[in-house]
């Protein structure tokens, strides 16, 4: 954010409903929640021509909110290590992550959500990796973040980025979209997520980056925001 508008955009972002500085309601935690709440800030706001950038369940925030929304008020669209179009492996989505995966992350929760958190960060930048150079400071701060979040928005939200299907929301993508992904996430893999989506997604633009994580917007921030720009000025 800081350094798009040090390049004269205008940035507006929000913390998704039961994380962070936002509230944490019993109700919604879901994708249609997640995107209306969405819809509700760019109209209080105002908000044309936008582009709207969605990392991770991020990225089905924005799926979603053009499926249920249009894009009457945006211009572009990027989706960077984003969930779409589905996570969950199923007779329809065979090279799917196993049910029993999310199942393990719930139960992880509940028991220990702090040391979850803190064994989640690592493979979230990768820091799992040899040769990995992640700062303990960014460790730190992924896990001061999911702390704020609230343990049962957090624990609703597993379910809404790993089982939501988002195929007929990207098919209603009109607008100049950016689709970017670490070839080596190992929270969102590539090849059931962006690569499916870029197909889904009528004239996408496909950025990949070798050996990148799921955080890549950390890891690889200096060539992740250069593309972005790239982007948003093309």
């Amino acid at each position: 954010m800081l350094f798009l508008v040090q390049n004269g955009f205008r940035v507006v972002a929000h913390d998704r409903r039961g994380h962070v500085r936002s509230s944490q309601p019993s109700s919604r935690n879901g994708m249609d929640g997640y995107a209306d709440d969405l819809a509700a800030v760019i109209e209080a706001l105002d908000l044309n021509d936008a582009t709207l950038v969605g990392h991770s369940t991020g990225g089905g925030e924005v799926a979603r909110y053009i499926g249920r929304h249009g894009t009457k008020r945006v211009a572009k669209a990027v989706l960077i290590a984003a969930v779409p179009p589905i996570m969950v492996k199923s007779d329809t989505n065979p090279e799917g992550l196993p049910i029993e995966v999310f199942d393990d992350m719930r139960s992880s929760l509940i028991k220990d959500r702090s040391q979850f958190y803190k064994d989640l960060a690592m493979a979230f930048y990768g820091a799992n990796r040899e040769g990995a150079k992640v700062s303990q400071g960014t460790l730190d701060q992924f896990w001061l973040w999911s702390m704020q979040a609230g343990l049962k928005n957090a624990y609703e939200s597993i379910k809404a980025f790993s089982e939501t299907d988002f195929t007929e929301d990207l098919k209603k993508f009109d607008v100049p979209t950016l689709v970017m992904h670490g070839e080596d996430d190992q929270i969102v893999p590539v090849k059931d997520a962006a690569k499916k989506s870029a197909r889904l997604i009528e004239g996408a633009k496909e950025i990949y980056y070798p050996g990148a994580p799921h955080g890549l917007t950390a890891t690889l921030q200096d060539q992740v925001n250069a593309d972005l720009l790239s982007f948003l000025k093309s």
